[in-house]
């Protein structure tokens, strides 16, 4: 059966009901040693949560009907989108749940909490996450709000690339950290249905190279396992609905190594005074590496949910 893509209708009535509950992140032209901007920079990581993720969850919980809002709802998540569907909750009046890894940043866990979430840690994989949230929605009558693989969550996500192309009308390119492909299919949809000459590229960890995988198959591929500083990029297959949508829009992906992350890091902390977490610096990594950057390149720096320590290791290196 073909999957029904989400369109850049969907995305732009997703921009309207989450207005006021998100932030219009700004695009920062970042100089390198000199007068012309090395890239411009999305600056998903100054949403209240710290992650673009709260566009999707915002998208997802006021979509809801009115007695499952009341019930409350449950997610399994590393991290980030933990964090926004708490925050999203919180904002909406709603109870929230969230299922995290045994070895979740502290700093993620903490968010979670503070912004109201209750905590239940389930093993070190997103099907350990997965199985126990199911579990407690069962038990609990609490609604599963899926990380990336909806298409509400596809519709909030975009509301990104309309914000792009809004702030950058000449952009040619945009980078775009991706795990299970929430983001890059949200934001390569808005892209190729307004601009479609604008090229959309997914940028990886290699220890986490799930897209790239997939691709070569042509279907979804779940690998055996995933490891990289980037722990919001660790999801071991994109979703089939993602994967829909990264086939019928995304240009290409590409991967980066640890290092090359790290220097992200360094460099946007040097040139911009940005704290990213090694997700969020994935994109800025592939520019640098590509050596083709420009005024006109856009990178999406996803998130900033690194406790201080962690950063000032990674940049101190």
């Amino acid at each position: 059966m073909t999957a029904t893509l989400v369109g850049l209708a969907d995305i732009q009535a997703a921009a309207e009901r989450i207005r006021g509950l998100i932030v219009r992140t700004p695009l920062v032209p970042l100089p390198a040693g000199g007068l012309d901007p090395a890239m411009a920079v999305k600056c998903e990581h100054l949403q209240p949560m710290g992650a673009f993720k709260m566009r999707g969850a915002c998208n997802f919980l006021a979509l809801l009907t009115p007695e499952s809002r009341a019930a409350g709802v449950i997610t399994y998540s590393s991290g980030n989108h933990g964090q926004a569907v708490a925050l999203a909750a919180q904002r909406l009046g709603l109870p929230s749940v969230i299922v995290m890894p045994e070895t979740a940043p502290r700093v993620k866990v903490d968010g979670v909490r503070r912004y109201g979430g209750e905590v239940i840690f389930a093993g070190t994989t997103s099907i350990d996450r997965k199985v126990r949230a199911e579990a407690e929605a069962a038990a609990r009558g609490l609604t599963i709000v899926p990380p990336f693989d909806h298409p509400w969550i596809i519709a909030g996500a975009g509301t990104c690339g309309l914000e792009i192309l809004e702030q950058c009308p000449d952009v040619t390119t945009v980078y775009v950290p991706v795990s299970g492909g929430g983001l890059l299919a949200g934001v390569a949809t808005a892209i190729k249905a307004l601009k479609p000459g604008v090229r959309t590229i997914g940028v990886e960890p290699s220890g986490a190279p799930k897209i790239t995988a997939s691709r070569a198959a042509g279907h979804p591929v779940r690998l055996e396992k995933t490891a990289s500083i980037a722990d919001g990029l660790l999801a071991l297959q994109p979703g089939t609905l993602t994967f829909a949508h990264i086939q019928a829009f995304v240009d290409d992906i590409v991967t980066v190594e640890e290092e090359e992350i790290v220097e992200a890091m360094r460099w946007l902390h040097t040139n911009g005074n940005i704290v990213a977490e090694p997700s969020g610096a994935a994109s800025v990594a592939a520019v640098l590496k590509s050596g083709a950057a420009g005024p006109r390149t856009v990178a999406v720096i996803s998130g900033g949910n690194v406790s201080p320590e962690d950063h000032a290791r990674y940049v101190g290196r």
